[in-house]
Order: structure tokens, then sequence, then C-alpha cells
């Protein structure tokens, strides 16, 4: 790839990015994001190579979603 295809999908990637920040996130969409990040660094730890990464991230996200969504939630109250 030459410098300059891959100086034009840097660019690209990095607007996209920036274009998601555009509105505050819900806890789900950031415990979602960071239990990919964190999962894939520990499936990659743990069994190692691709598999282990990819499996951790996919893990880790769904779990971090859940964690998160569950904040989102308002906090329920006792009826009497």
């Amino acid at each position: 790839m030459s410098t300059r295809s891959l100086l034009i999908a840097t660019s690209c990637v990095a607007a996209l990015a920036l274009g998601a920040c555009a509105s505050n996130p819900t806890n789900a969409q950031i415990g979602t994001g960071v239990g990919a990040v964190v999962g894939g660094v520990v499936g990659d730890a743990v069994i190692g190579g691709a598999v282990g990464t990819i499996g951790g991230a996919a893990a880790g996200a769904f779990i971090g979603h859940e964690i998160g969504e569950g904040n989102d939630q308002p906090p329920r109250r006792n009826r009497r």
C-alpha cells in the first residue's frame, strides 16, 4: 500500500471516529467499547492468537454492554 493511500485511509477513519463523538454516548455504548478493548487484551494474553483476541473482544463487548445498559436504566423504587 502506498503512503498516499495509507494517509487517505487514516484520514477517513479519523473523520468517522470524530463524527461519532457528536453526541453523548450512553453507558451501554461506553461499556461496549471498553469491554471490547479489555476483552481483546485479556483474550490475547490468555488464549493467544487471533481467535483469542477476537473471542475475548466479543465476550468483553457483550458483558460491557450488559453492565452499561443496567446503569442506563433508572433505579427501581420499592412500592408498598
